[in-house]
């Protein structure tokens, strides 16, 4: 196969633990080539086909200068995605207005022949902390508001709550308020601008001392292991961006019992492969975009998520091919 990873710029991956690196790794080690862009350079004009100027690289085993890219003439480097046989969007959050503009390009790539992973209009139908409301009964108590007295009635009702912003990654932004309601107002403000701004709350979940587990949903069916994320110190945050400390373990019952019936449903929409946030037995997230935790996992575990990624790769571009 013929890959193209449409991803942040190679030189800022940190190979030991990023996931789009272990994918490429997988990926060459079975004989697929690689290529890269960035989404600023992704481009369609009148007559023509969605193109990208990319890169064409090859994996060197070595943790620096850890790829080399093949010599290339600026006219060379411009590729149609219809020529690929995957085009594998994996920009990191956040989901802001280029993002949009780069999911619209690749559905129109789509239309000329792409066949792109995740699929865009599932990227866009399913922001990551909107995307739960389809399935209430496995989250918590959730408030998504703009109105700062709805948010002052959860807490009367819940006392210990979560609030954090719709656009935030890596814990960015996530507040908690306890029984006393300290702060509560200035973090309403800060939070929904004055009302300008929707954001979300949820009860507290005392099991994040144990970790906000990652489940990762891979072709519709969960990765036997996942990664809680444990908050350190005086942290409420488990977000591995935030400091967390990452622990592989096995899926608990009630985690596989969210990832079989999320799974296959999340699957038949074009989302080859999700994230799923759980803290205790409650759903807190739904992750689309570019989820990670892939190297942590299998570092830990044993399990090879790449290589289960790549099988599902392979199984959908077959299954493509039939159709």
């Amino acid at each position: 196969m013929n890959l193209l990873f449409v991803a942040d710029p190679l030189e800022t991956f940190k190979t030991y633990k990023d996931s789009t690196y272990a994918m490429m790794r997988e990926a060459q080690r079975r004989g697929h080539t690689l290529a890269a862009c960035e989404p600023r350079h992704l481009r369609w004009q009148t007559g023509g086909q969605v193109s990208a100027h990319v890169r064409r690289i090859r994996l060197t085993g070595h943790e620096e200068q850890w790829f080399h890219e093949s010599p290339q003439a600026p006219a060379q480097r411009l590729a149609a995605l219809r020529d690929f046989d995957a085009v594998l969007m994996r920009k990191d959050p956040p989901f802001d207005s280029e993002y949009f503009y780069a999911t619209h390009l690749l559905e129109q790539a789509e239309r000329e022949g792409a066949r792109v992973f995740n699929r865009p209009r599932a990227l866009r139908d399913h922001p990551e902390k909107l995307a739960l409301l389809e399935f209430p009964q496995y989250t918590a108590p959730t408030l998504v508001t703009r109105e700062a007295q709805a948010v002052r009635d959860f807490h009367a009702e819940h006392r210990d709550i979560i609030l954090k912003p719709l656009d935030g990654m890596g814990g960015m932004g996530i507040f908690r308020v306890r029984d006393d309601g300290l702060n509560l107002g200035s973090i309403i403000e800060t939070l929904n601008r004055h009302g300008e701004q929707t954001l979300m709350v949820q009860k507290f979940v005392p099991a994040i001392a144990q970790g906000d587990k990652r489940v990762l949903v891979i072709g519709g069916r969960p990765v036997p292991h996942c990664l809680a994320r444990i908050p350190q110190g005086g942290e409420v945050r488990g977000n591995l961006a935030a400091g967390g400390k990452g622990v592989a373990q096995p899926l608990s019952t009630r985690d596989r019992e969210i990832a079989e019936a999320l799974g296959p449903v999340l699957a038949a929409r074009g989302l080859l492969l999700v994230g799923l946030d759980i803290i205790g037995d409650s759903l807190t997230e739904i992750n689309v975009t570019s989820p990670t935790c892939f190297q942590e996992i299998t570092d830990q575990s044993g399990f090879d998520v790449a290589a289960m990624y790549i099988d599902a790769l392979e199984a959908a571009l077959r299954e493509n091919t039939r159709a």
